[in-house]
């Protein structure tokens, strides 16, 4: 049977079960390894299973577990409320200060957790009626929100850019901190986007009165909120840059630092060390399972010799190389609409990463492009995940029209990101060349 027919019928078959909804994993998994045996026969399970042994021996592995663990204690470590009475002090009296604070919040919160909901719960729970009290528009307030919770997989430690360096070899330190620069610039354009539209309509995001702005006392007091977040950030961090520790290490330096902050914040108990437990141990098998598919969709994908195929499709789009790249990142954009940002990775990474390195693009930038992407499929409709971690937790006069509509002007600023990022490579690449040369 020709490559084209059979590539036809595996993917065909992977769509129809996913509009059956059956669990995206275990369908990719099953449809790979159906496939796996009609092209290779037994041998195809010994292959299998060898590439699972020697993904289950990477030190990389361990990250995950730890860094999940860690995301899930900061959330019920009371971290963010000192932090967003620190934030309602300092940037209150602005207009759209709540908001662009909101956001700061929302970065200082991805480079603690590494998964976007996290900031997105929380920031939804504490900030956003808050705002709505002070007479904030409900679309500016949810869309920044939303904006700023995706970034917890953009900036480091990220879980799914643990995932992309298991899944496609590339070193976690770089992707790391290639991660960085590309972060601060959609903080920025996200609040100049506030700032801007908060000065030209003033009604959107109002200061607040001269008679309830604090005095630089309480201001400075206040900045205590963000030595533990900023420590933690800056050990697990710089002990990885600074090549003292690899991910994996640091990730328990950060589960440490994770424990001691809700310590300080006295939430500590062992009701919370269960229920956190519980919680990193899901995650942690469905992320097994996952590379499980992975790595069967990897192999039956090129035991089919589709990856030549699909490397020669991408020869006849319009444009050459750069033609692809747009291909390829509008194919992340609409899928981001209905999967979750794992499954695309376990459909698209395996057809993708060919056709990225014979163009000769760094496997580092596209990644960043790749989660940028993976950001967005978070925040839009109709399946995005942060829309509805928001709509868990919003003021009841909030509907789901409300935060579907918000989110429209957010993407085009986060897209406004990636094209920088496309033009100007070393937005993500200066930093990890920087320290890794």
């Amino acid at each position: 049977m020709s490559v084209e027919i059979l590539t036809f019928l595996f993917f065909g078959a992977l769509l129809l079960f996913i509009l059956l909804g059956s669990p995206l994993t275990f369908v990719l998994g099953g449809i790979s390894v159906v496939f796996l045996y009609y092209e290779m026969g037994s041998v195809g399970f010994y292959l299998l299973a060898s590439k699972m042994w020697e993904t289950m021996q990477s030190p990389t592995l361990m990250a995950i577990p730890l860094f999940v663990y860690m995301a899930i204690l900061l959330e019920k470590s009371g971290v963010a409320n000192d932090l967003y009475s620190m934030m309602h002090l300092w940037w209150g009296g602005l207009r759209g200060g709540l908001a662009i604070g909101t956001v700061l919040i929302c970065v200082i919160f991805a480079a603690m957790s590494g998964i976007s909901g996290a900031a997105v719960v929380t920031m939804g729970t504490i900030a956003l009626p808050k705002m709505l009290e002070r007479g904030y528009d409900k679309k500016l307030a949810l869309g920044a929100i939303n904006a700023g919770g995706g970034w917890g997989i953009l900036i480091p430690p990220s879980i799914l850019m643990v995932l992309y360096s298991l899944l496609t070899e590339v070193s976690v330190g770089r992707l790391f901190a290639a991660g960085i620069g590309p972060g601060l610039l959609l903080f920025v354009l996200v609040s100049i986007y506030i700032g801007v539209r908060c000065w030209l309509q003033p009604e959107l995001g109002p200061a607040l009165p001269r008679e309830e702005r604090a005095g630089w006392g309480p201001k400075l007091r206040s900045l205590k909120a963000v030595i533990l977040p900023i420590l933690i950030v800056a050990i697990v961090l710089g002990a990885i840059f600074g090549g003292y520790a690899t991910p994996t290490e640091a990730a328990a330096i950060g589960v440490f630092g994770a424990f001691v902050a809700t310590l300080i914040n006295r939430q500590l108990s062992w009701r919370v060390i269960h229920d956190t437990s519980i919680a990193t141990l899901r995650l942690t098998a469905l992320v097994i399972w996952i590379l499980f598919a992975a790595h069967a969709f990897s192999a039956a994908y090129t035991a089919l010799g589709a990856q030549s195929m699909m490397s020669n499709l991408m020869g006849f789009i319009p444009g050459g190389k750069w033609g692809a790249l747009l291909f390829m990142l509008m194919i992340l954009f609409l899928f981001g609409m209905v999967l979750d940002p794992v499954g695309i990775m376990l459909i698209t990474l395996p057809v993708f990463l060919p056709v990225i390195r014979e163009a000769g693009f760094d496997p580092i930038w596209f990644g960043i492009l790749f989660i940028i992407m993976m950001e967005v499929g978070y925040m839009t409709p109709p399946f995005g995940f942060n829309l509805f971690y928001l709509k868990g937790v919003a003021p009841p006069g909030v509907t789901m029209s409300d935060i579907y509509s918000s989110v429209i002007p957010y993407v085009l600023v986060t897209l406004l990101g990636v094209l920088l990022i496309i033009l100007i490579p070393g937005i993500a690449l200066y930093i990890p060349n920087l320290l890794y040369g």
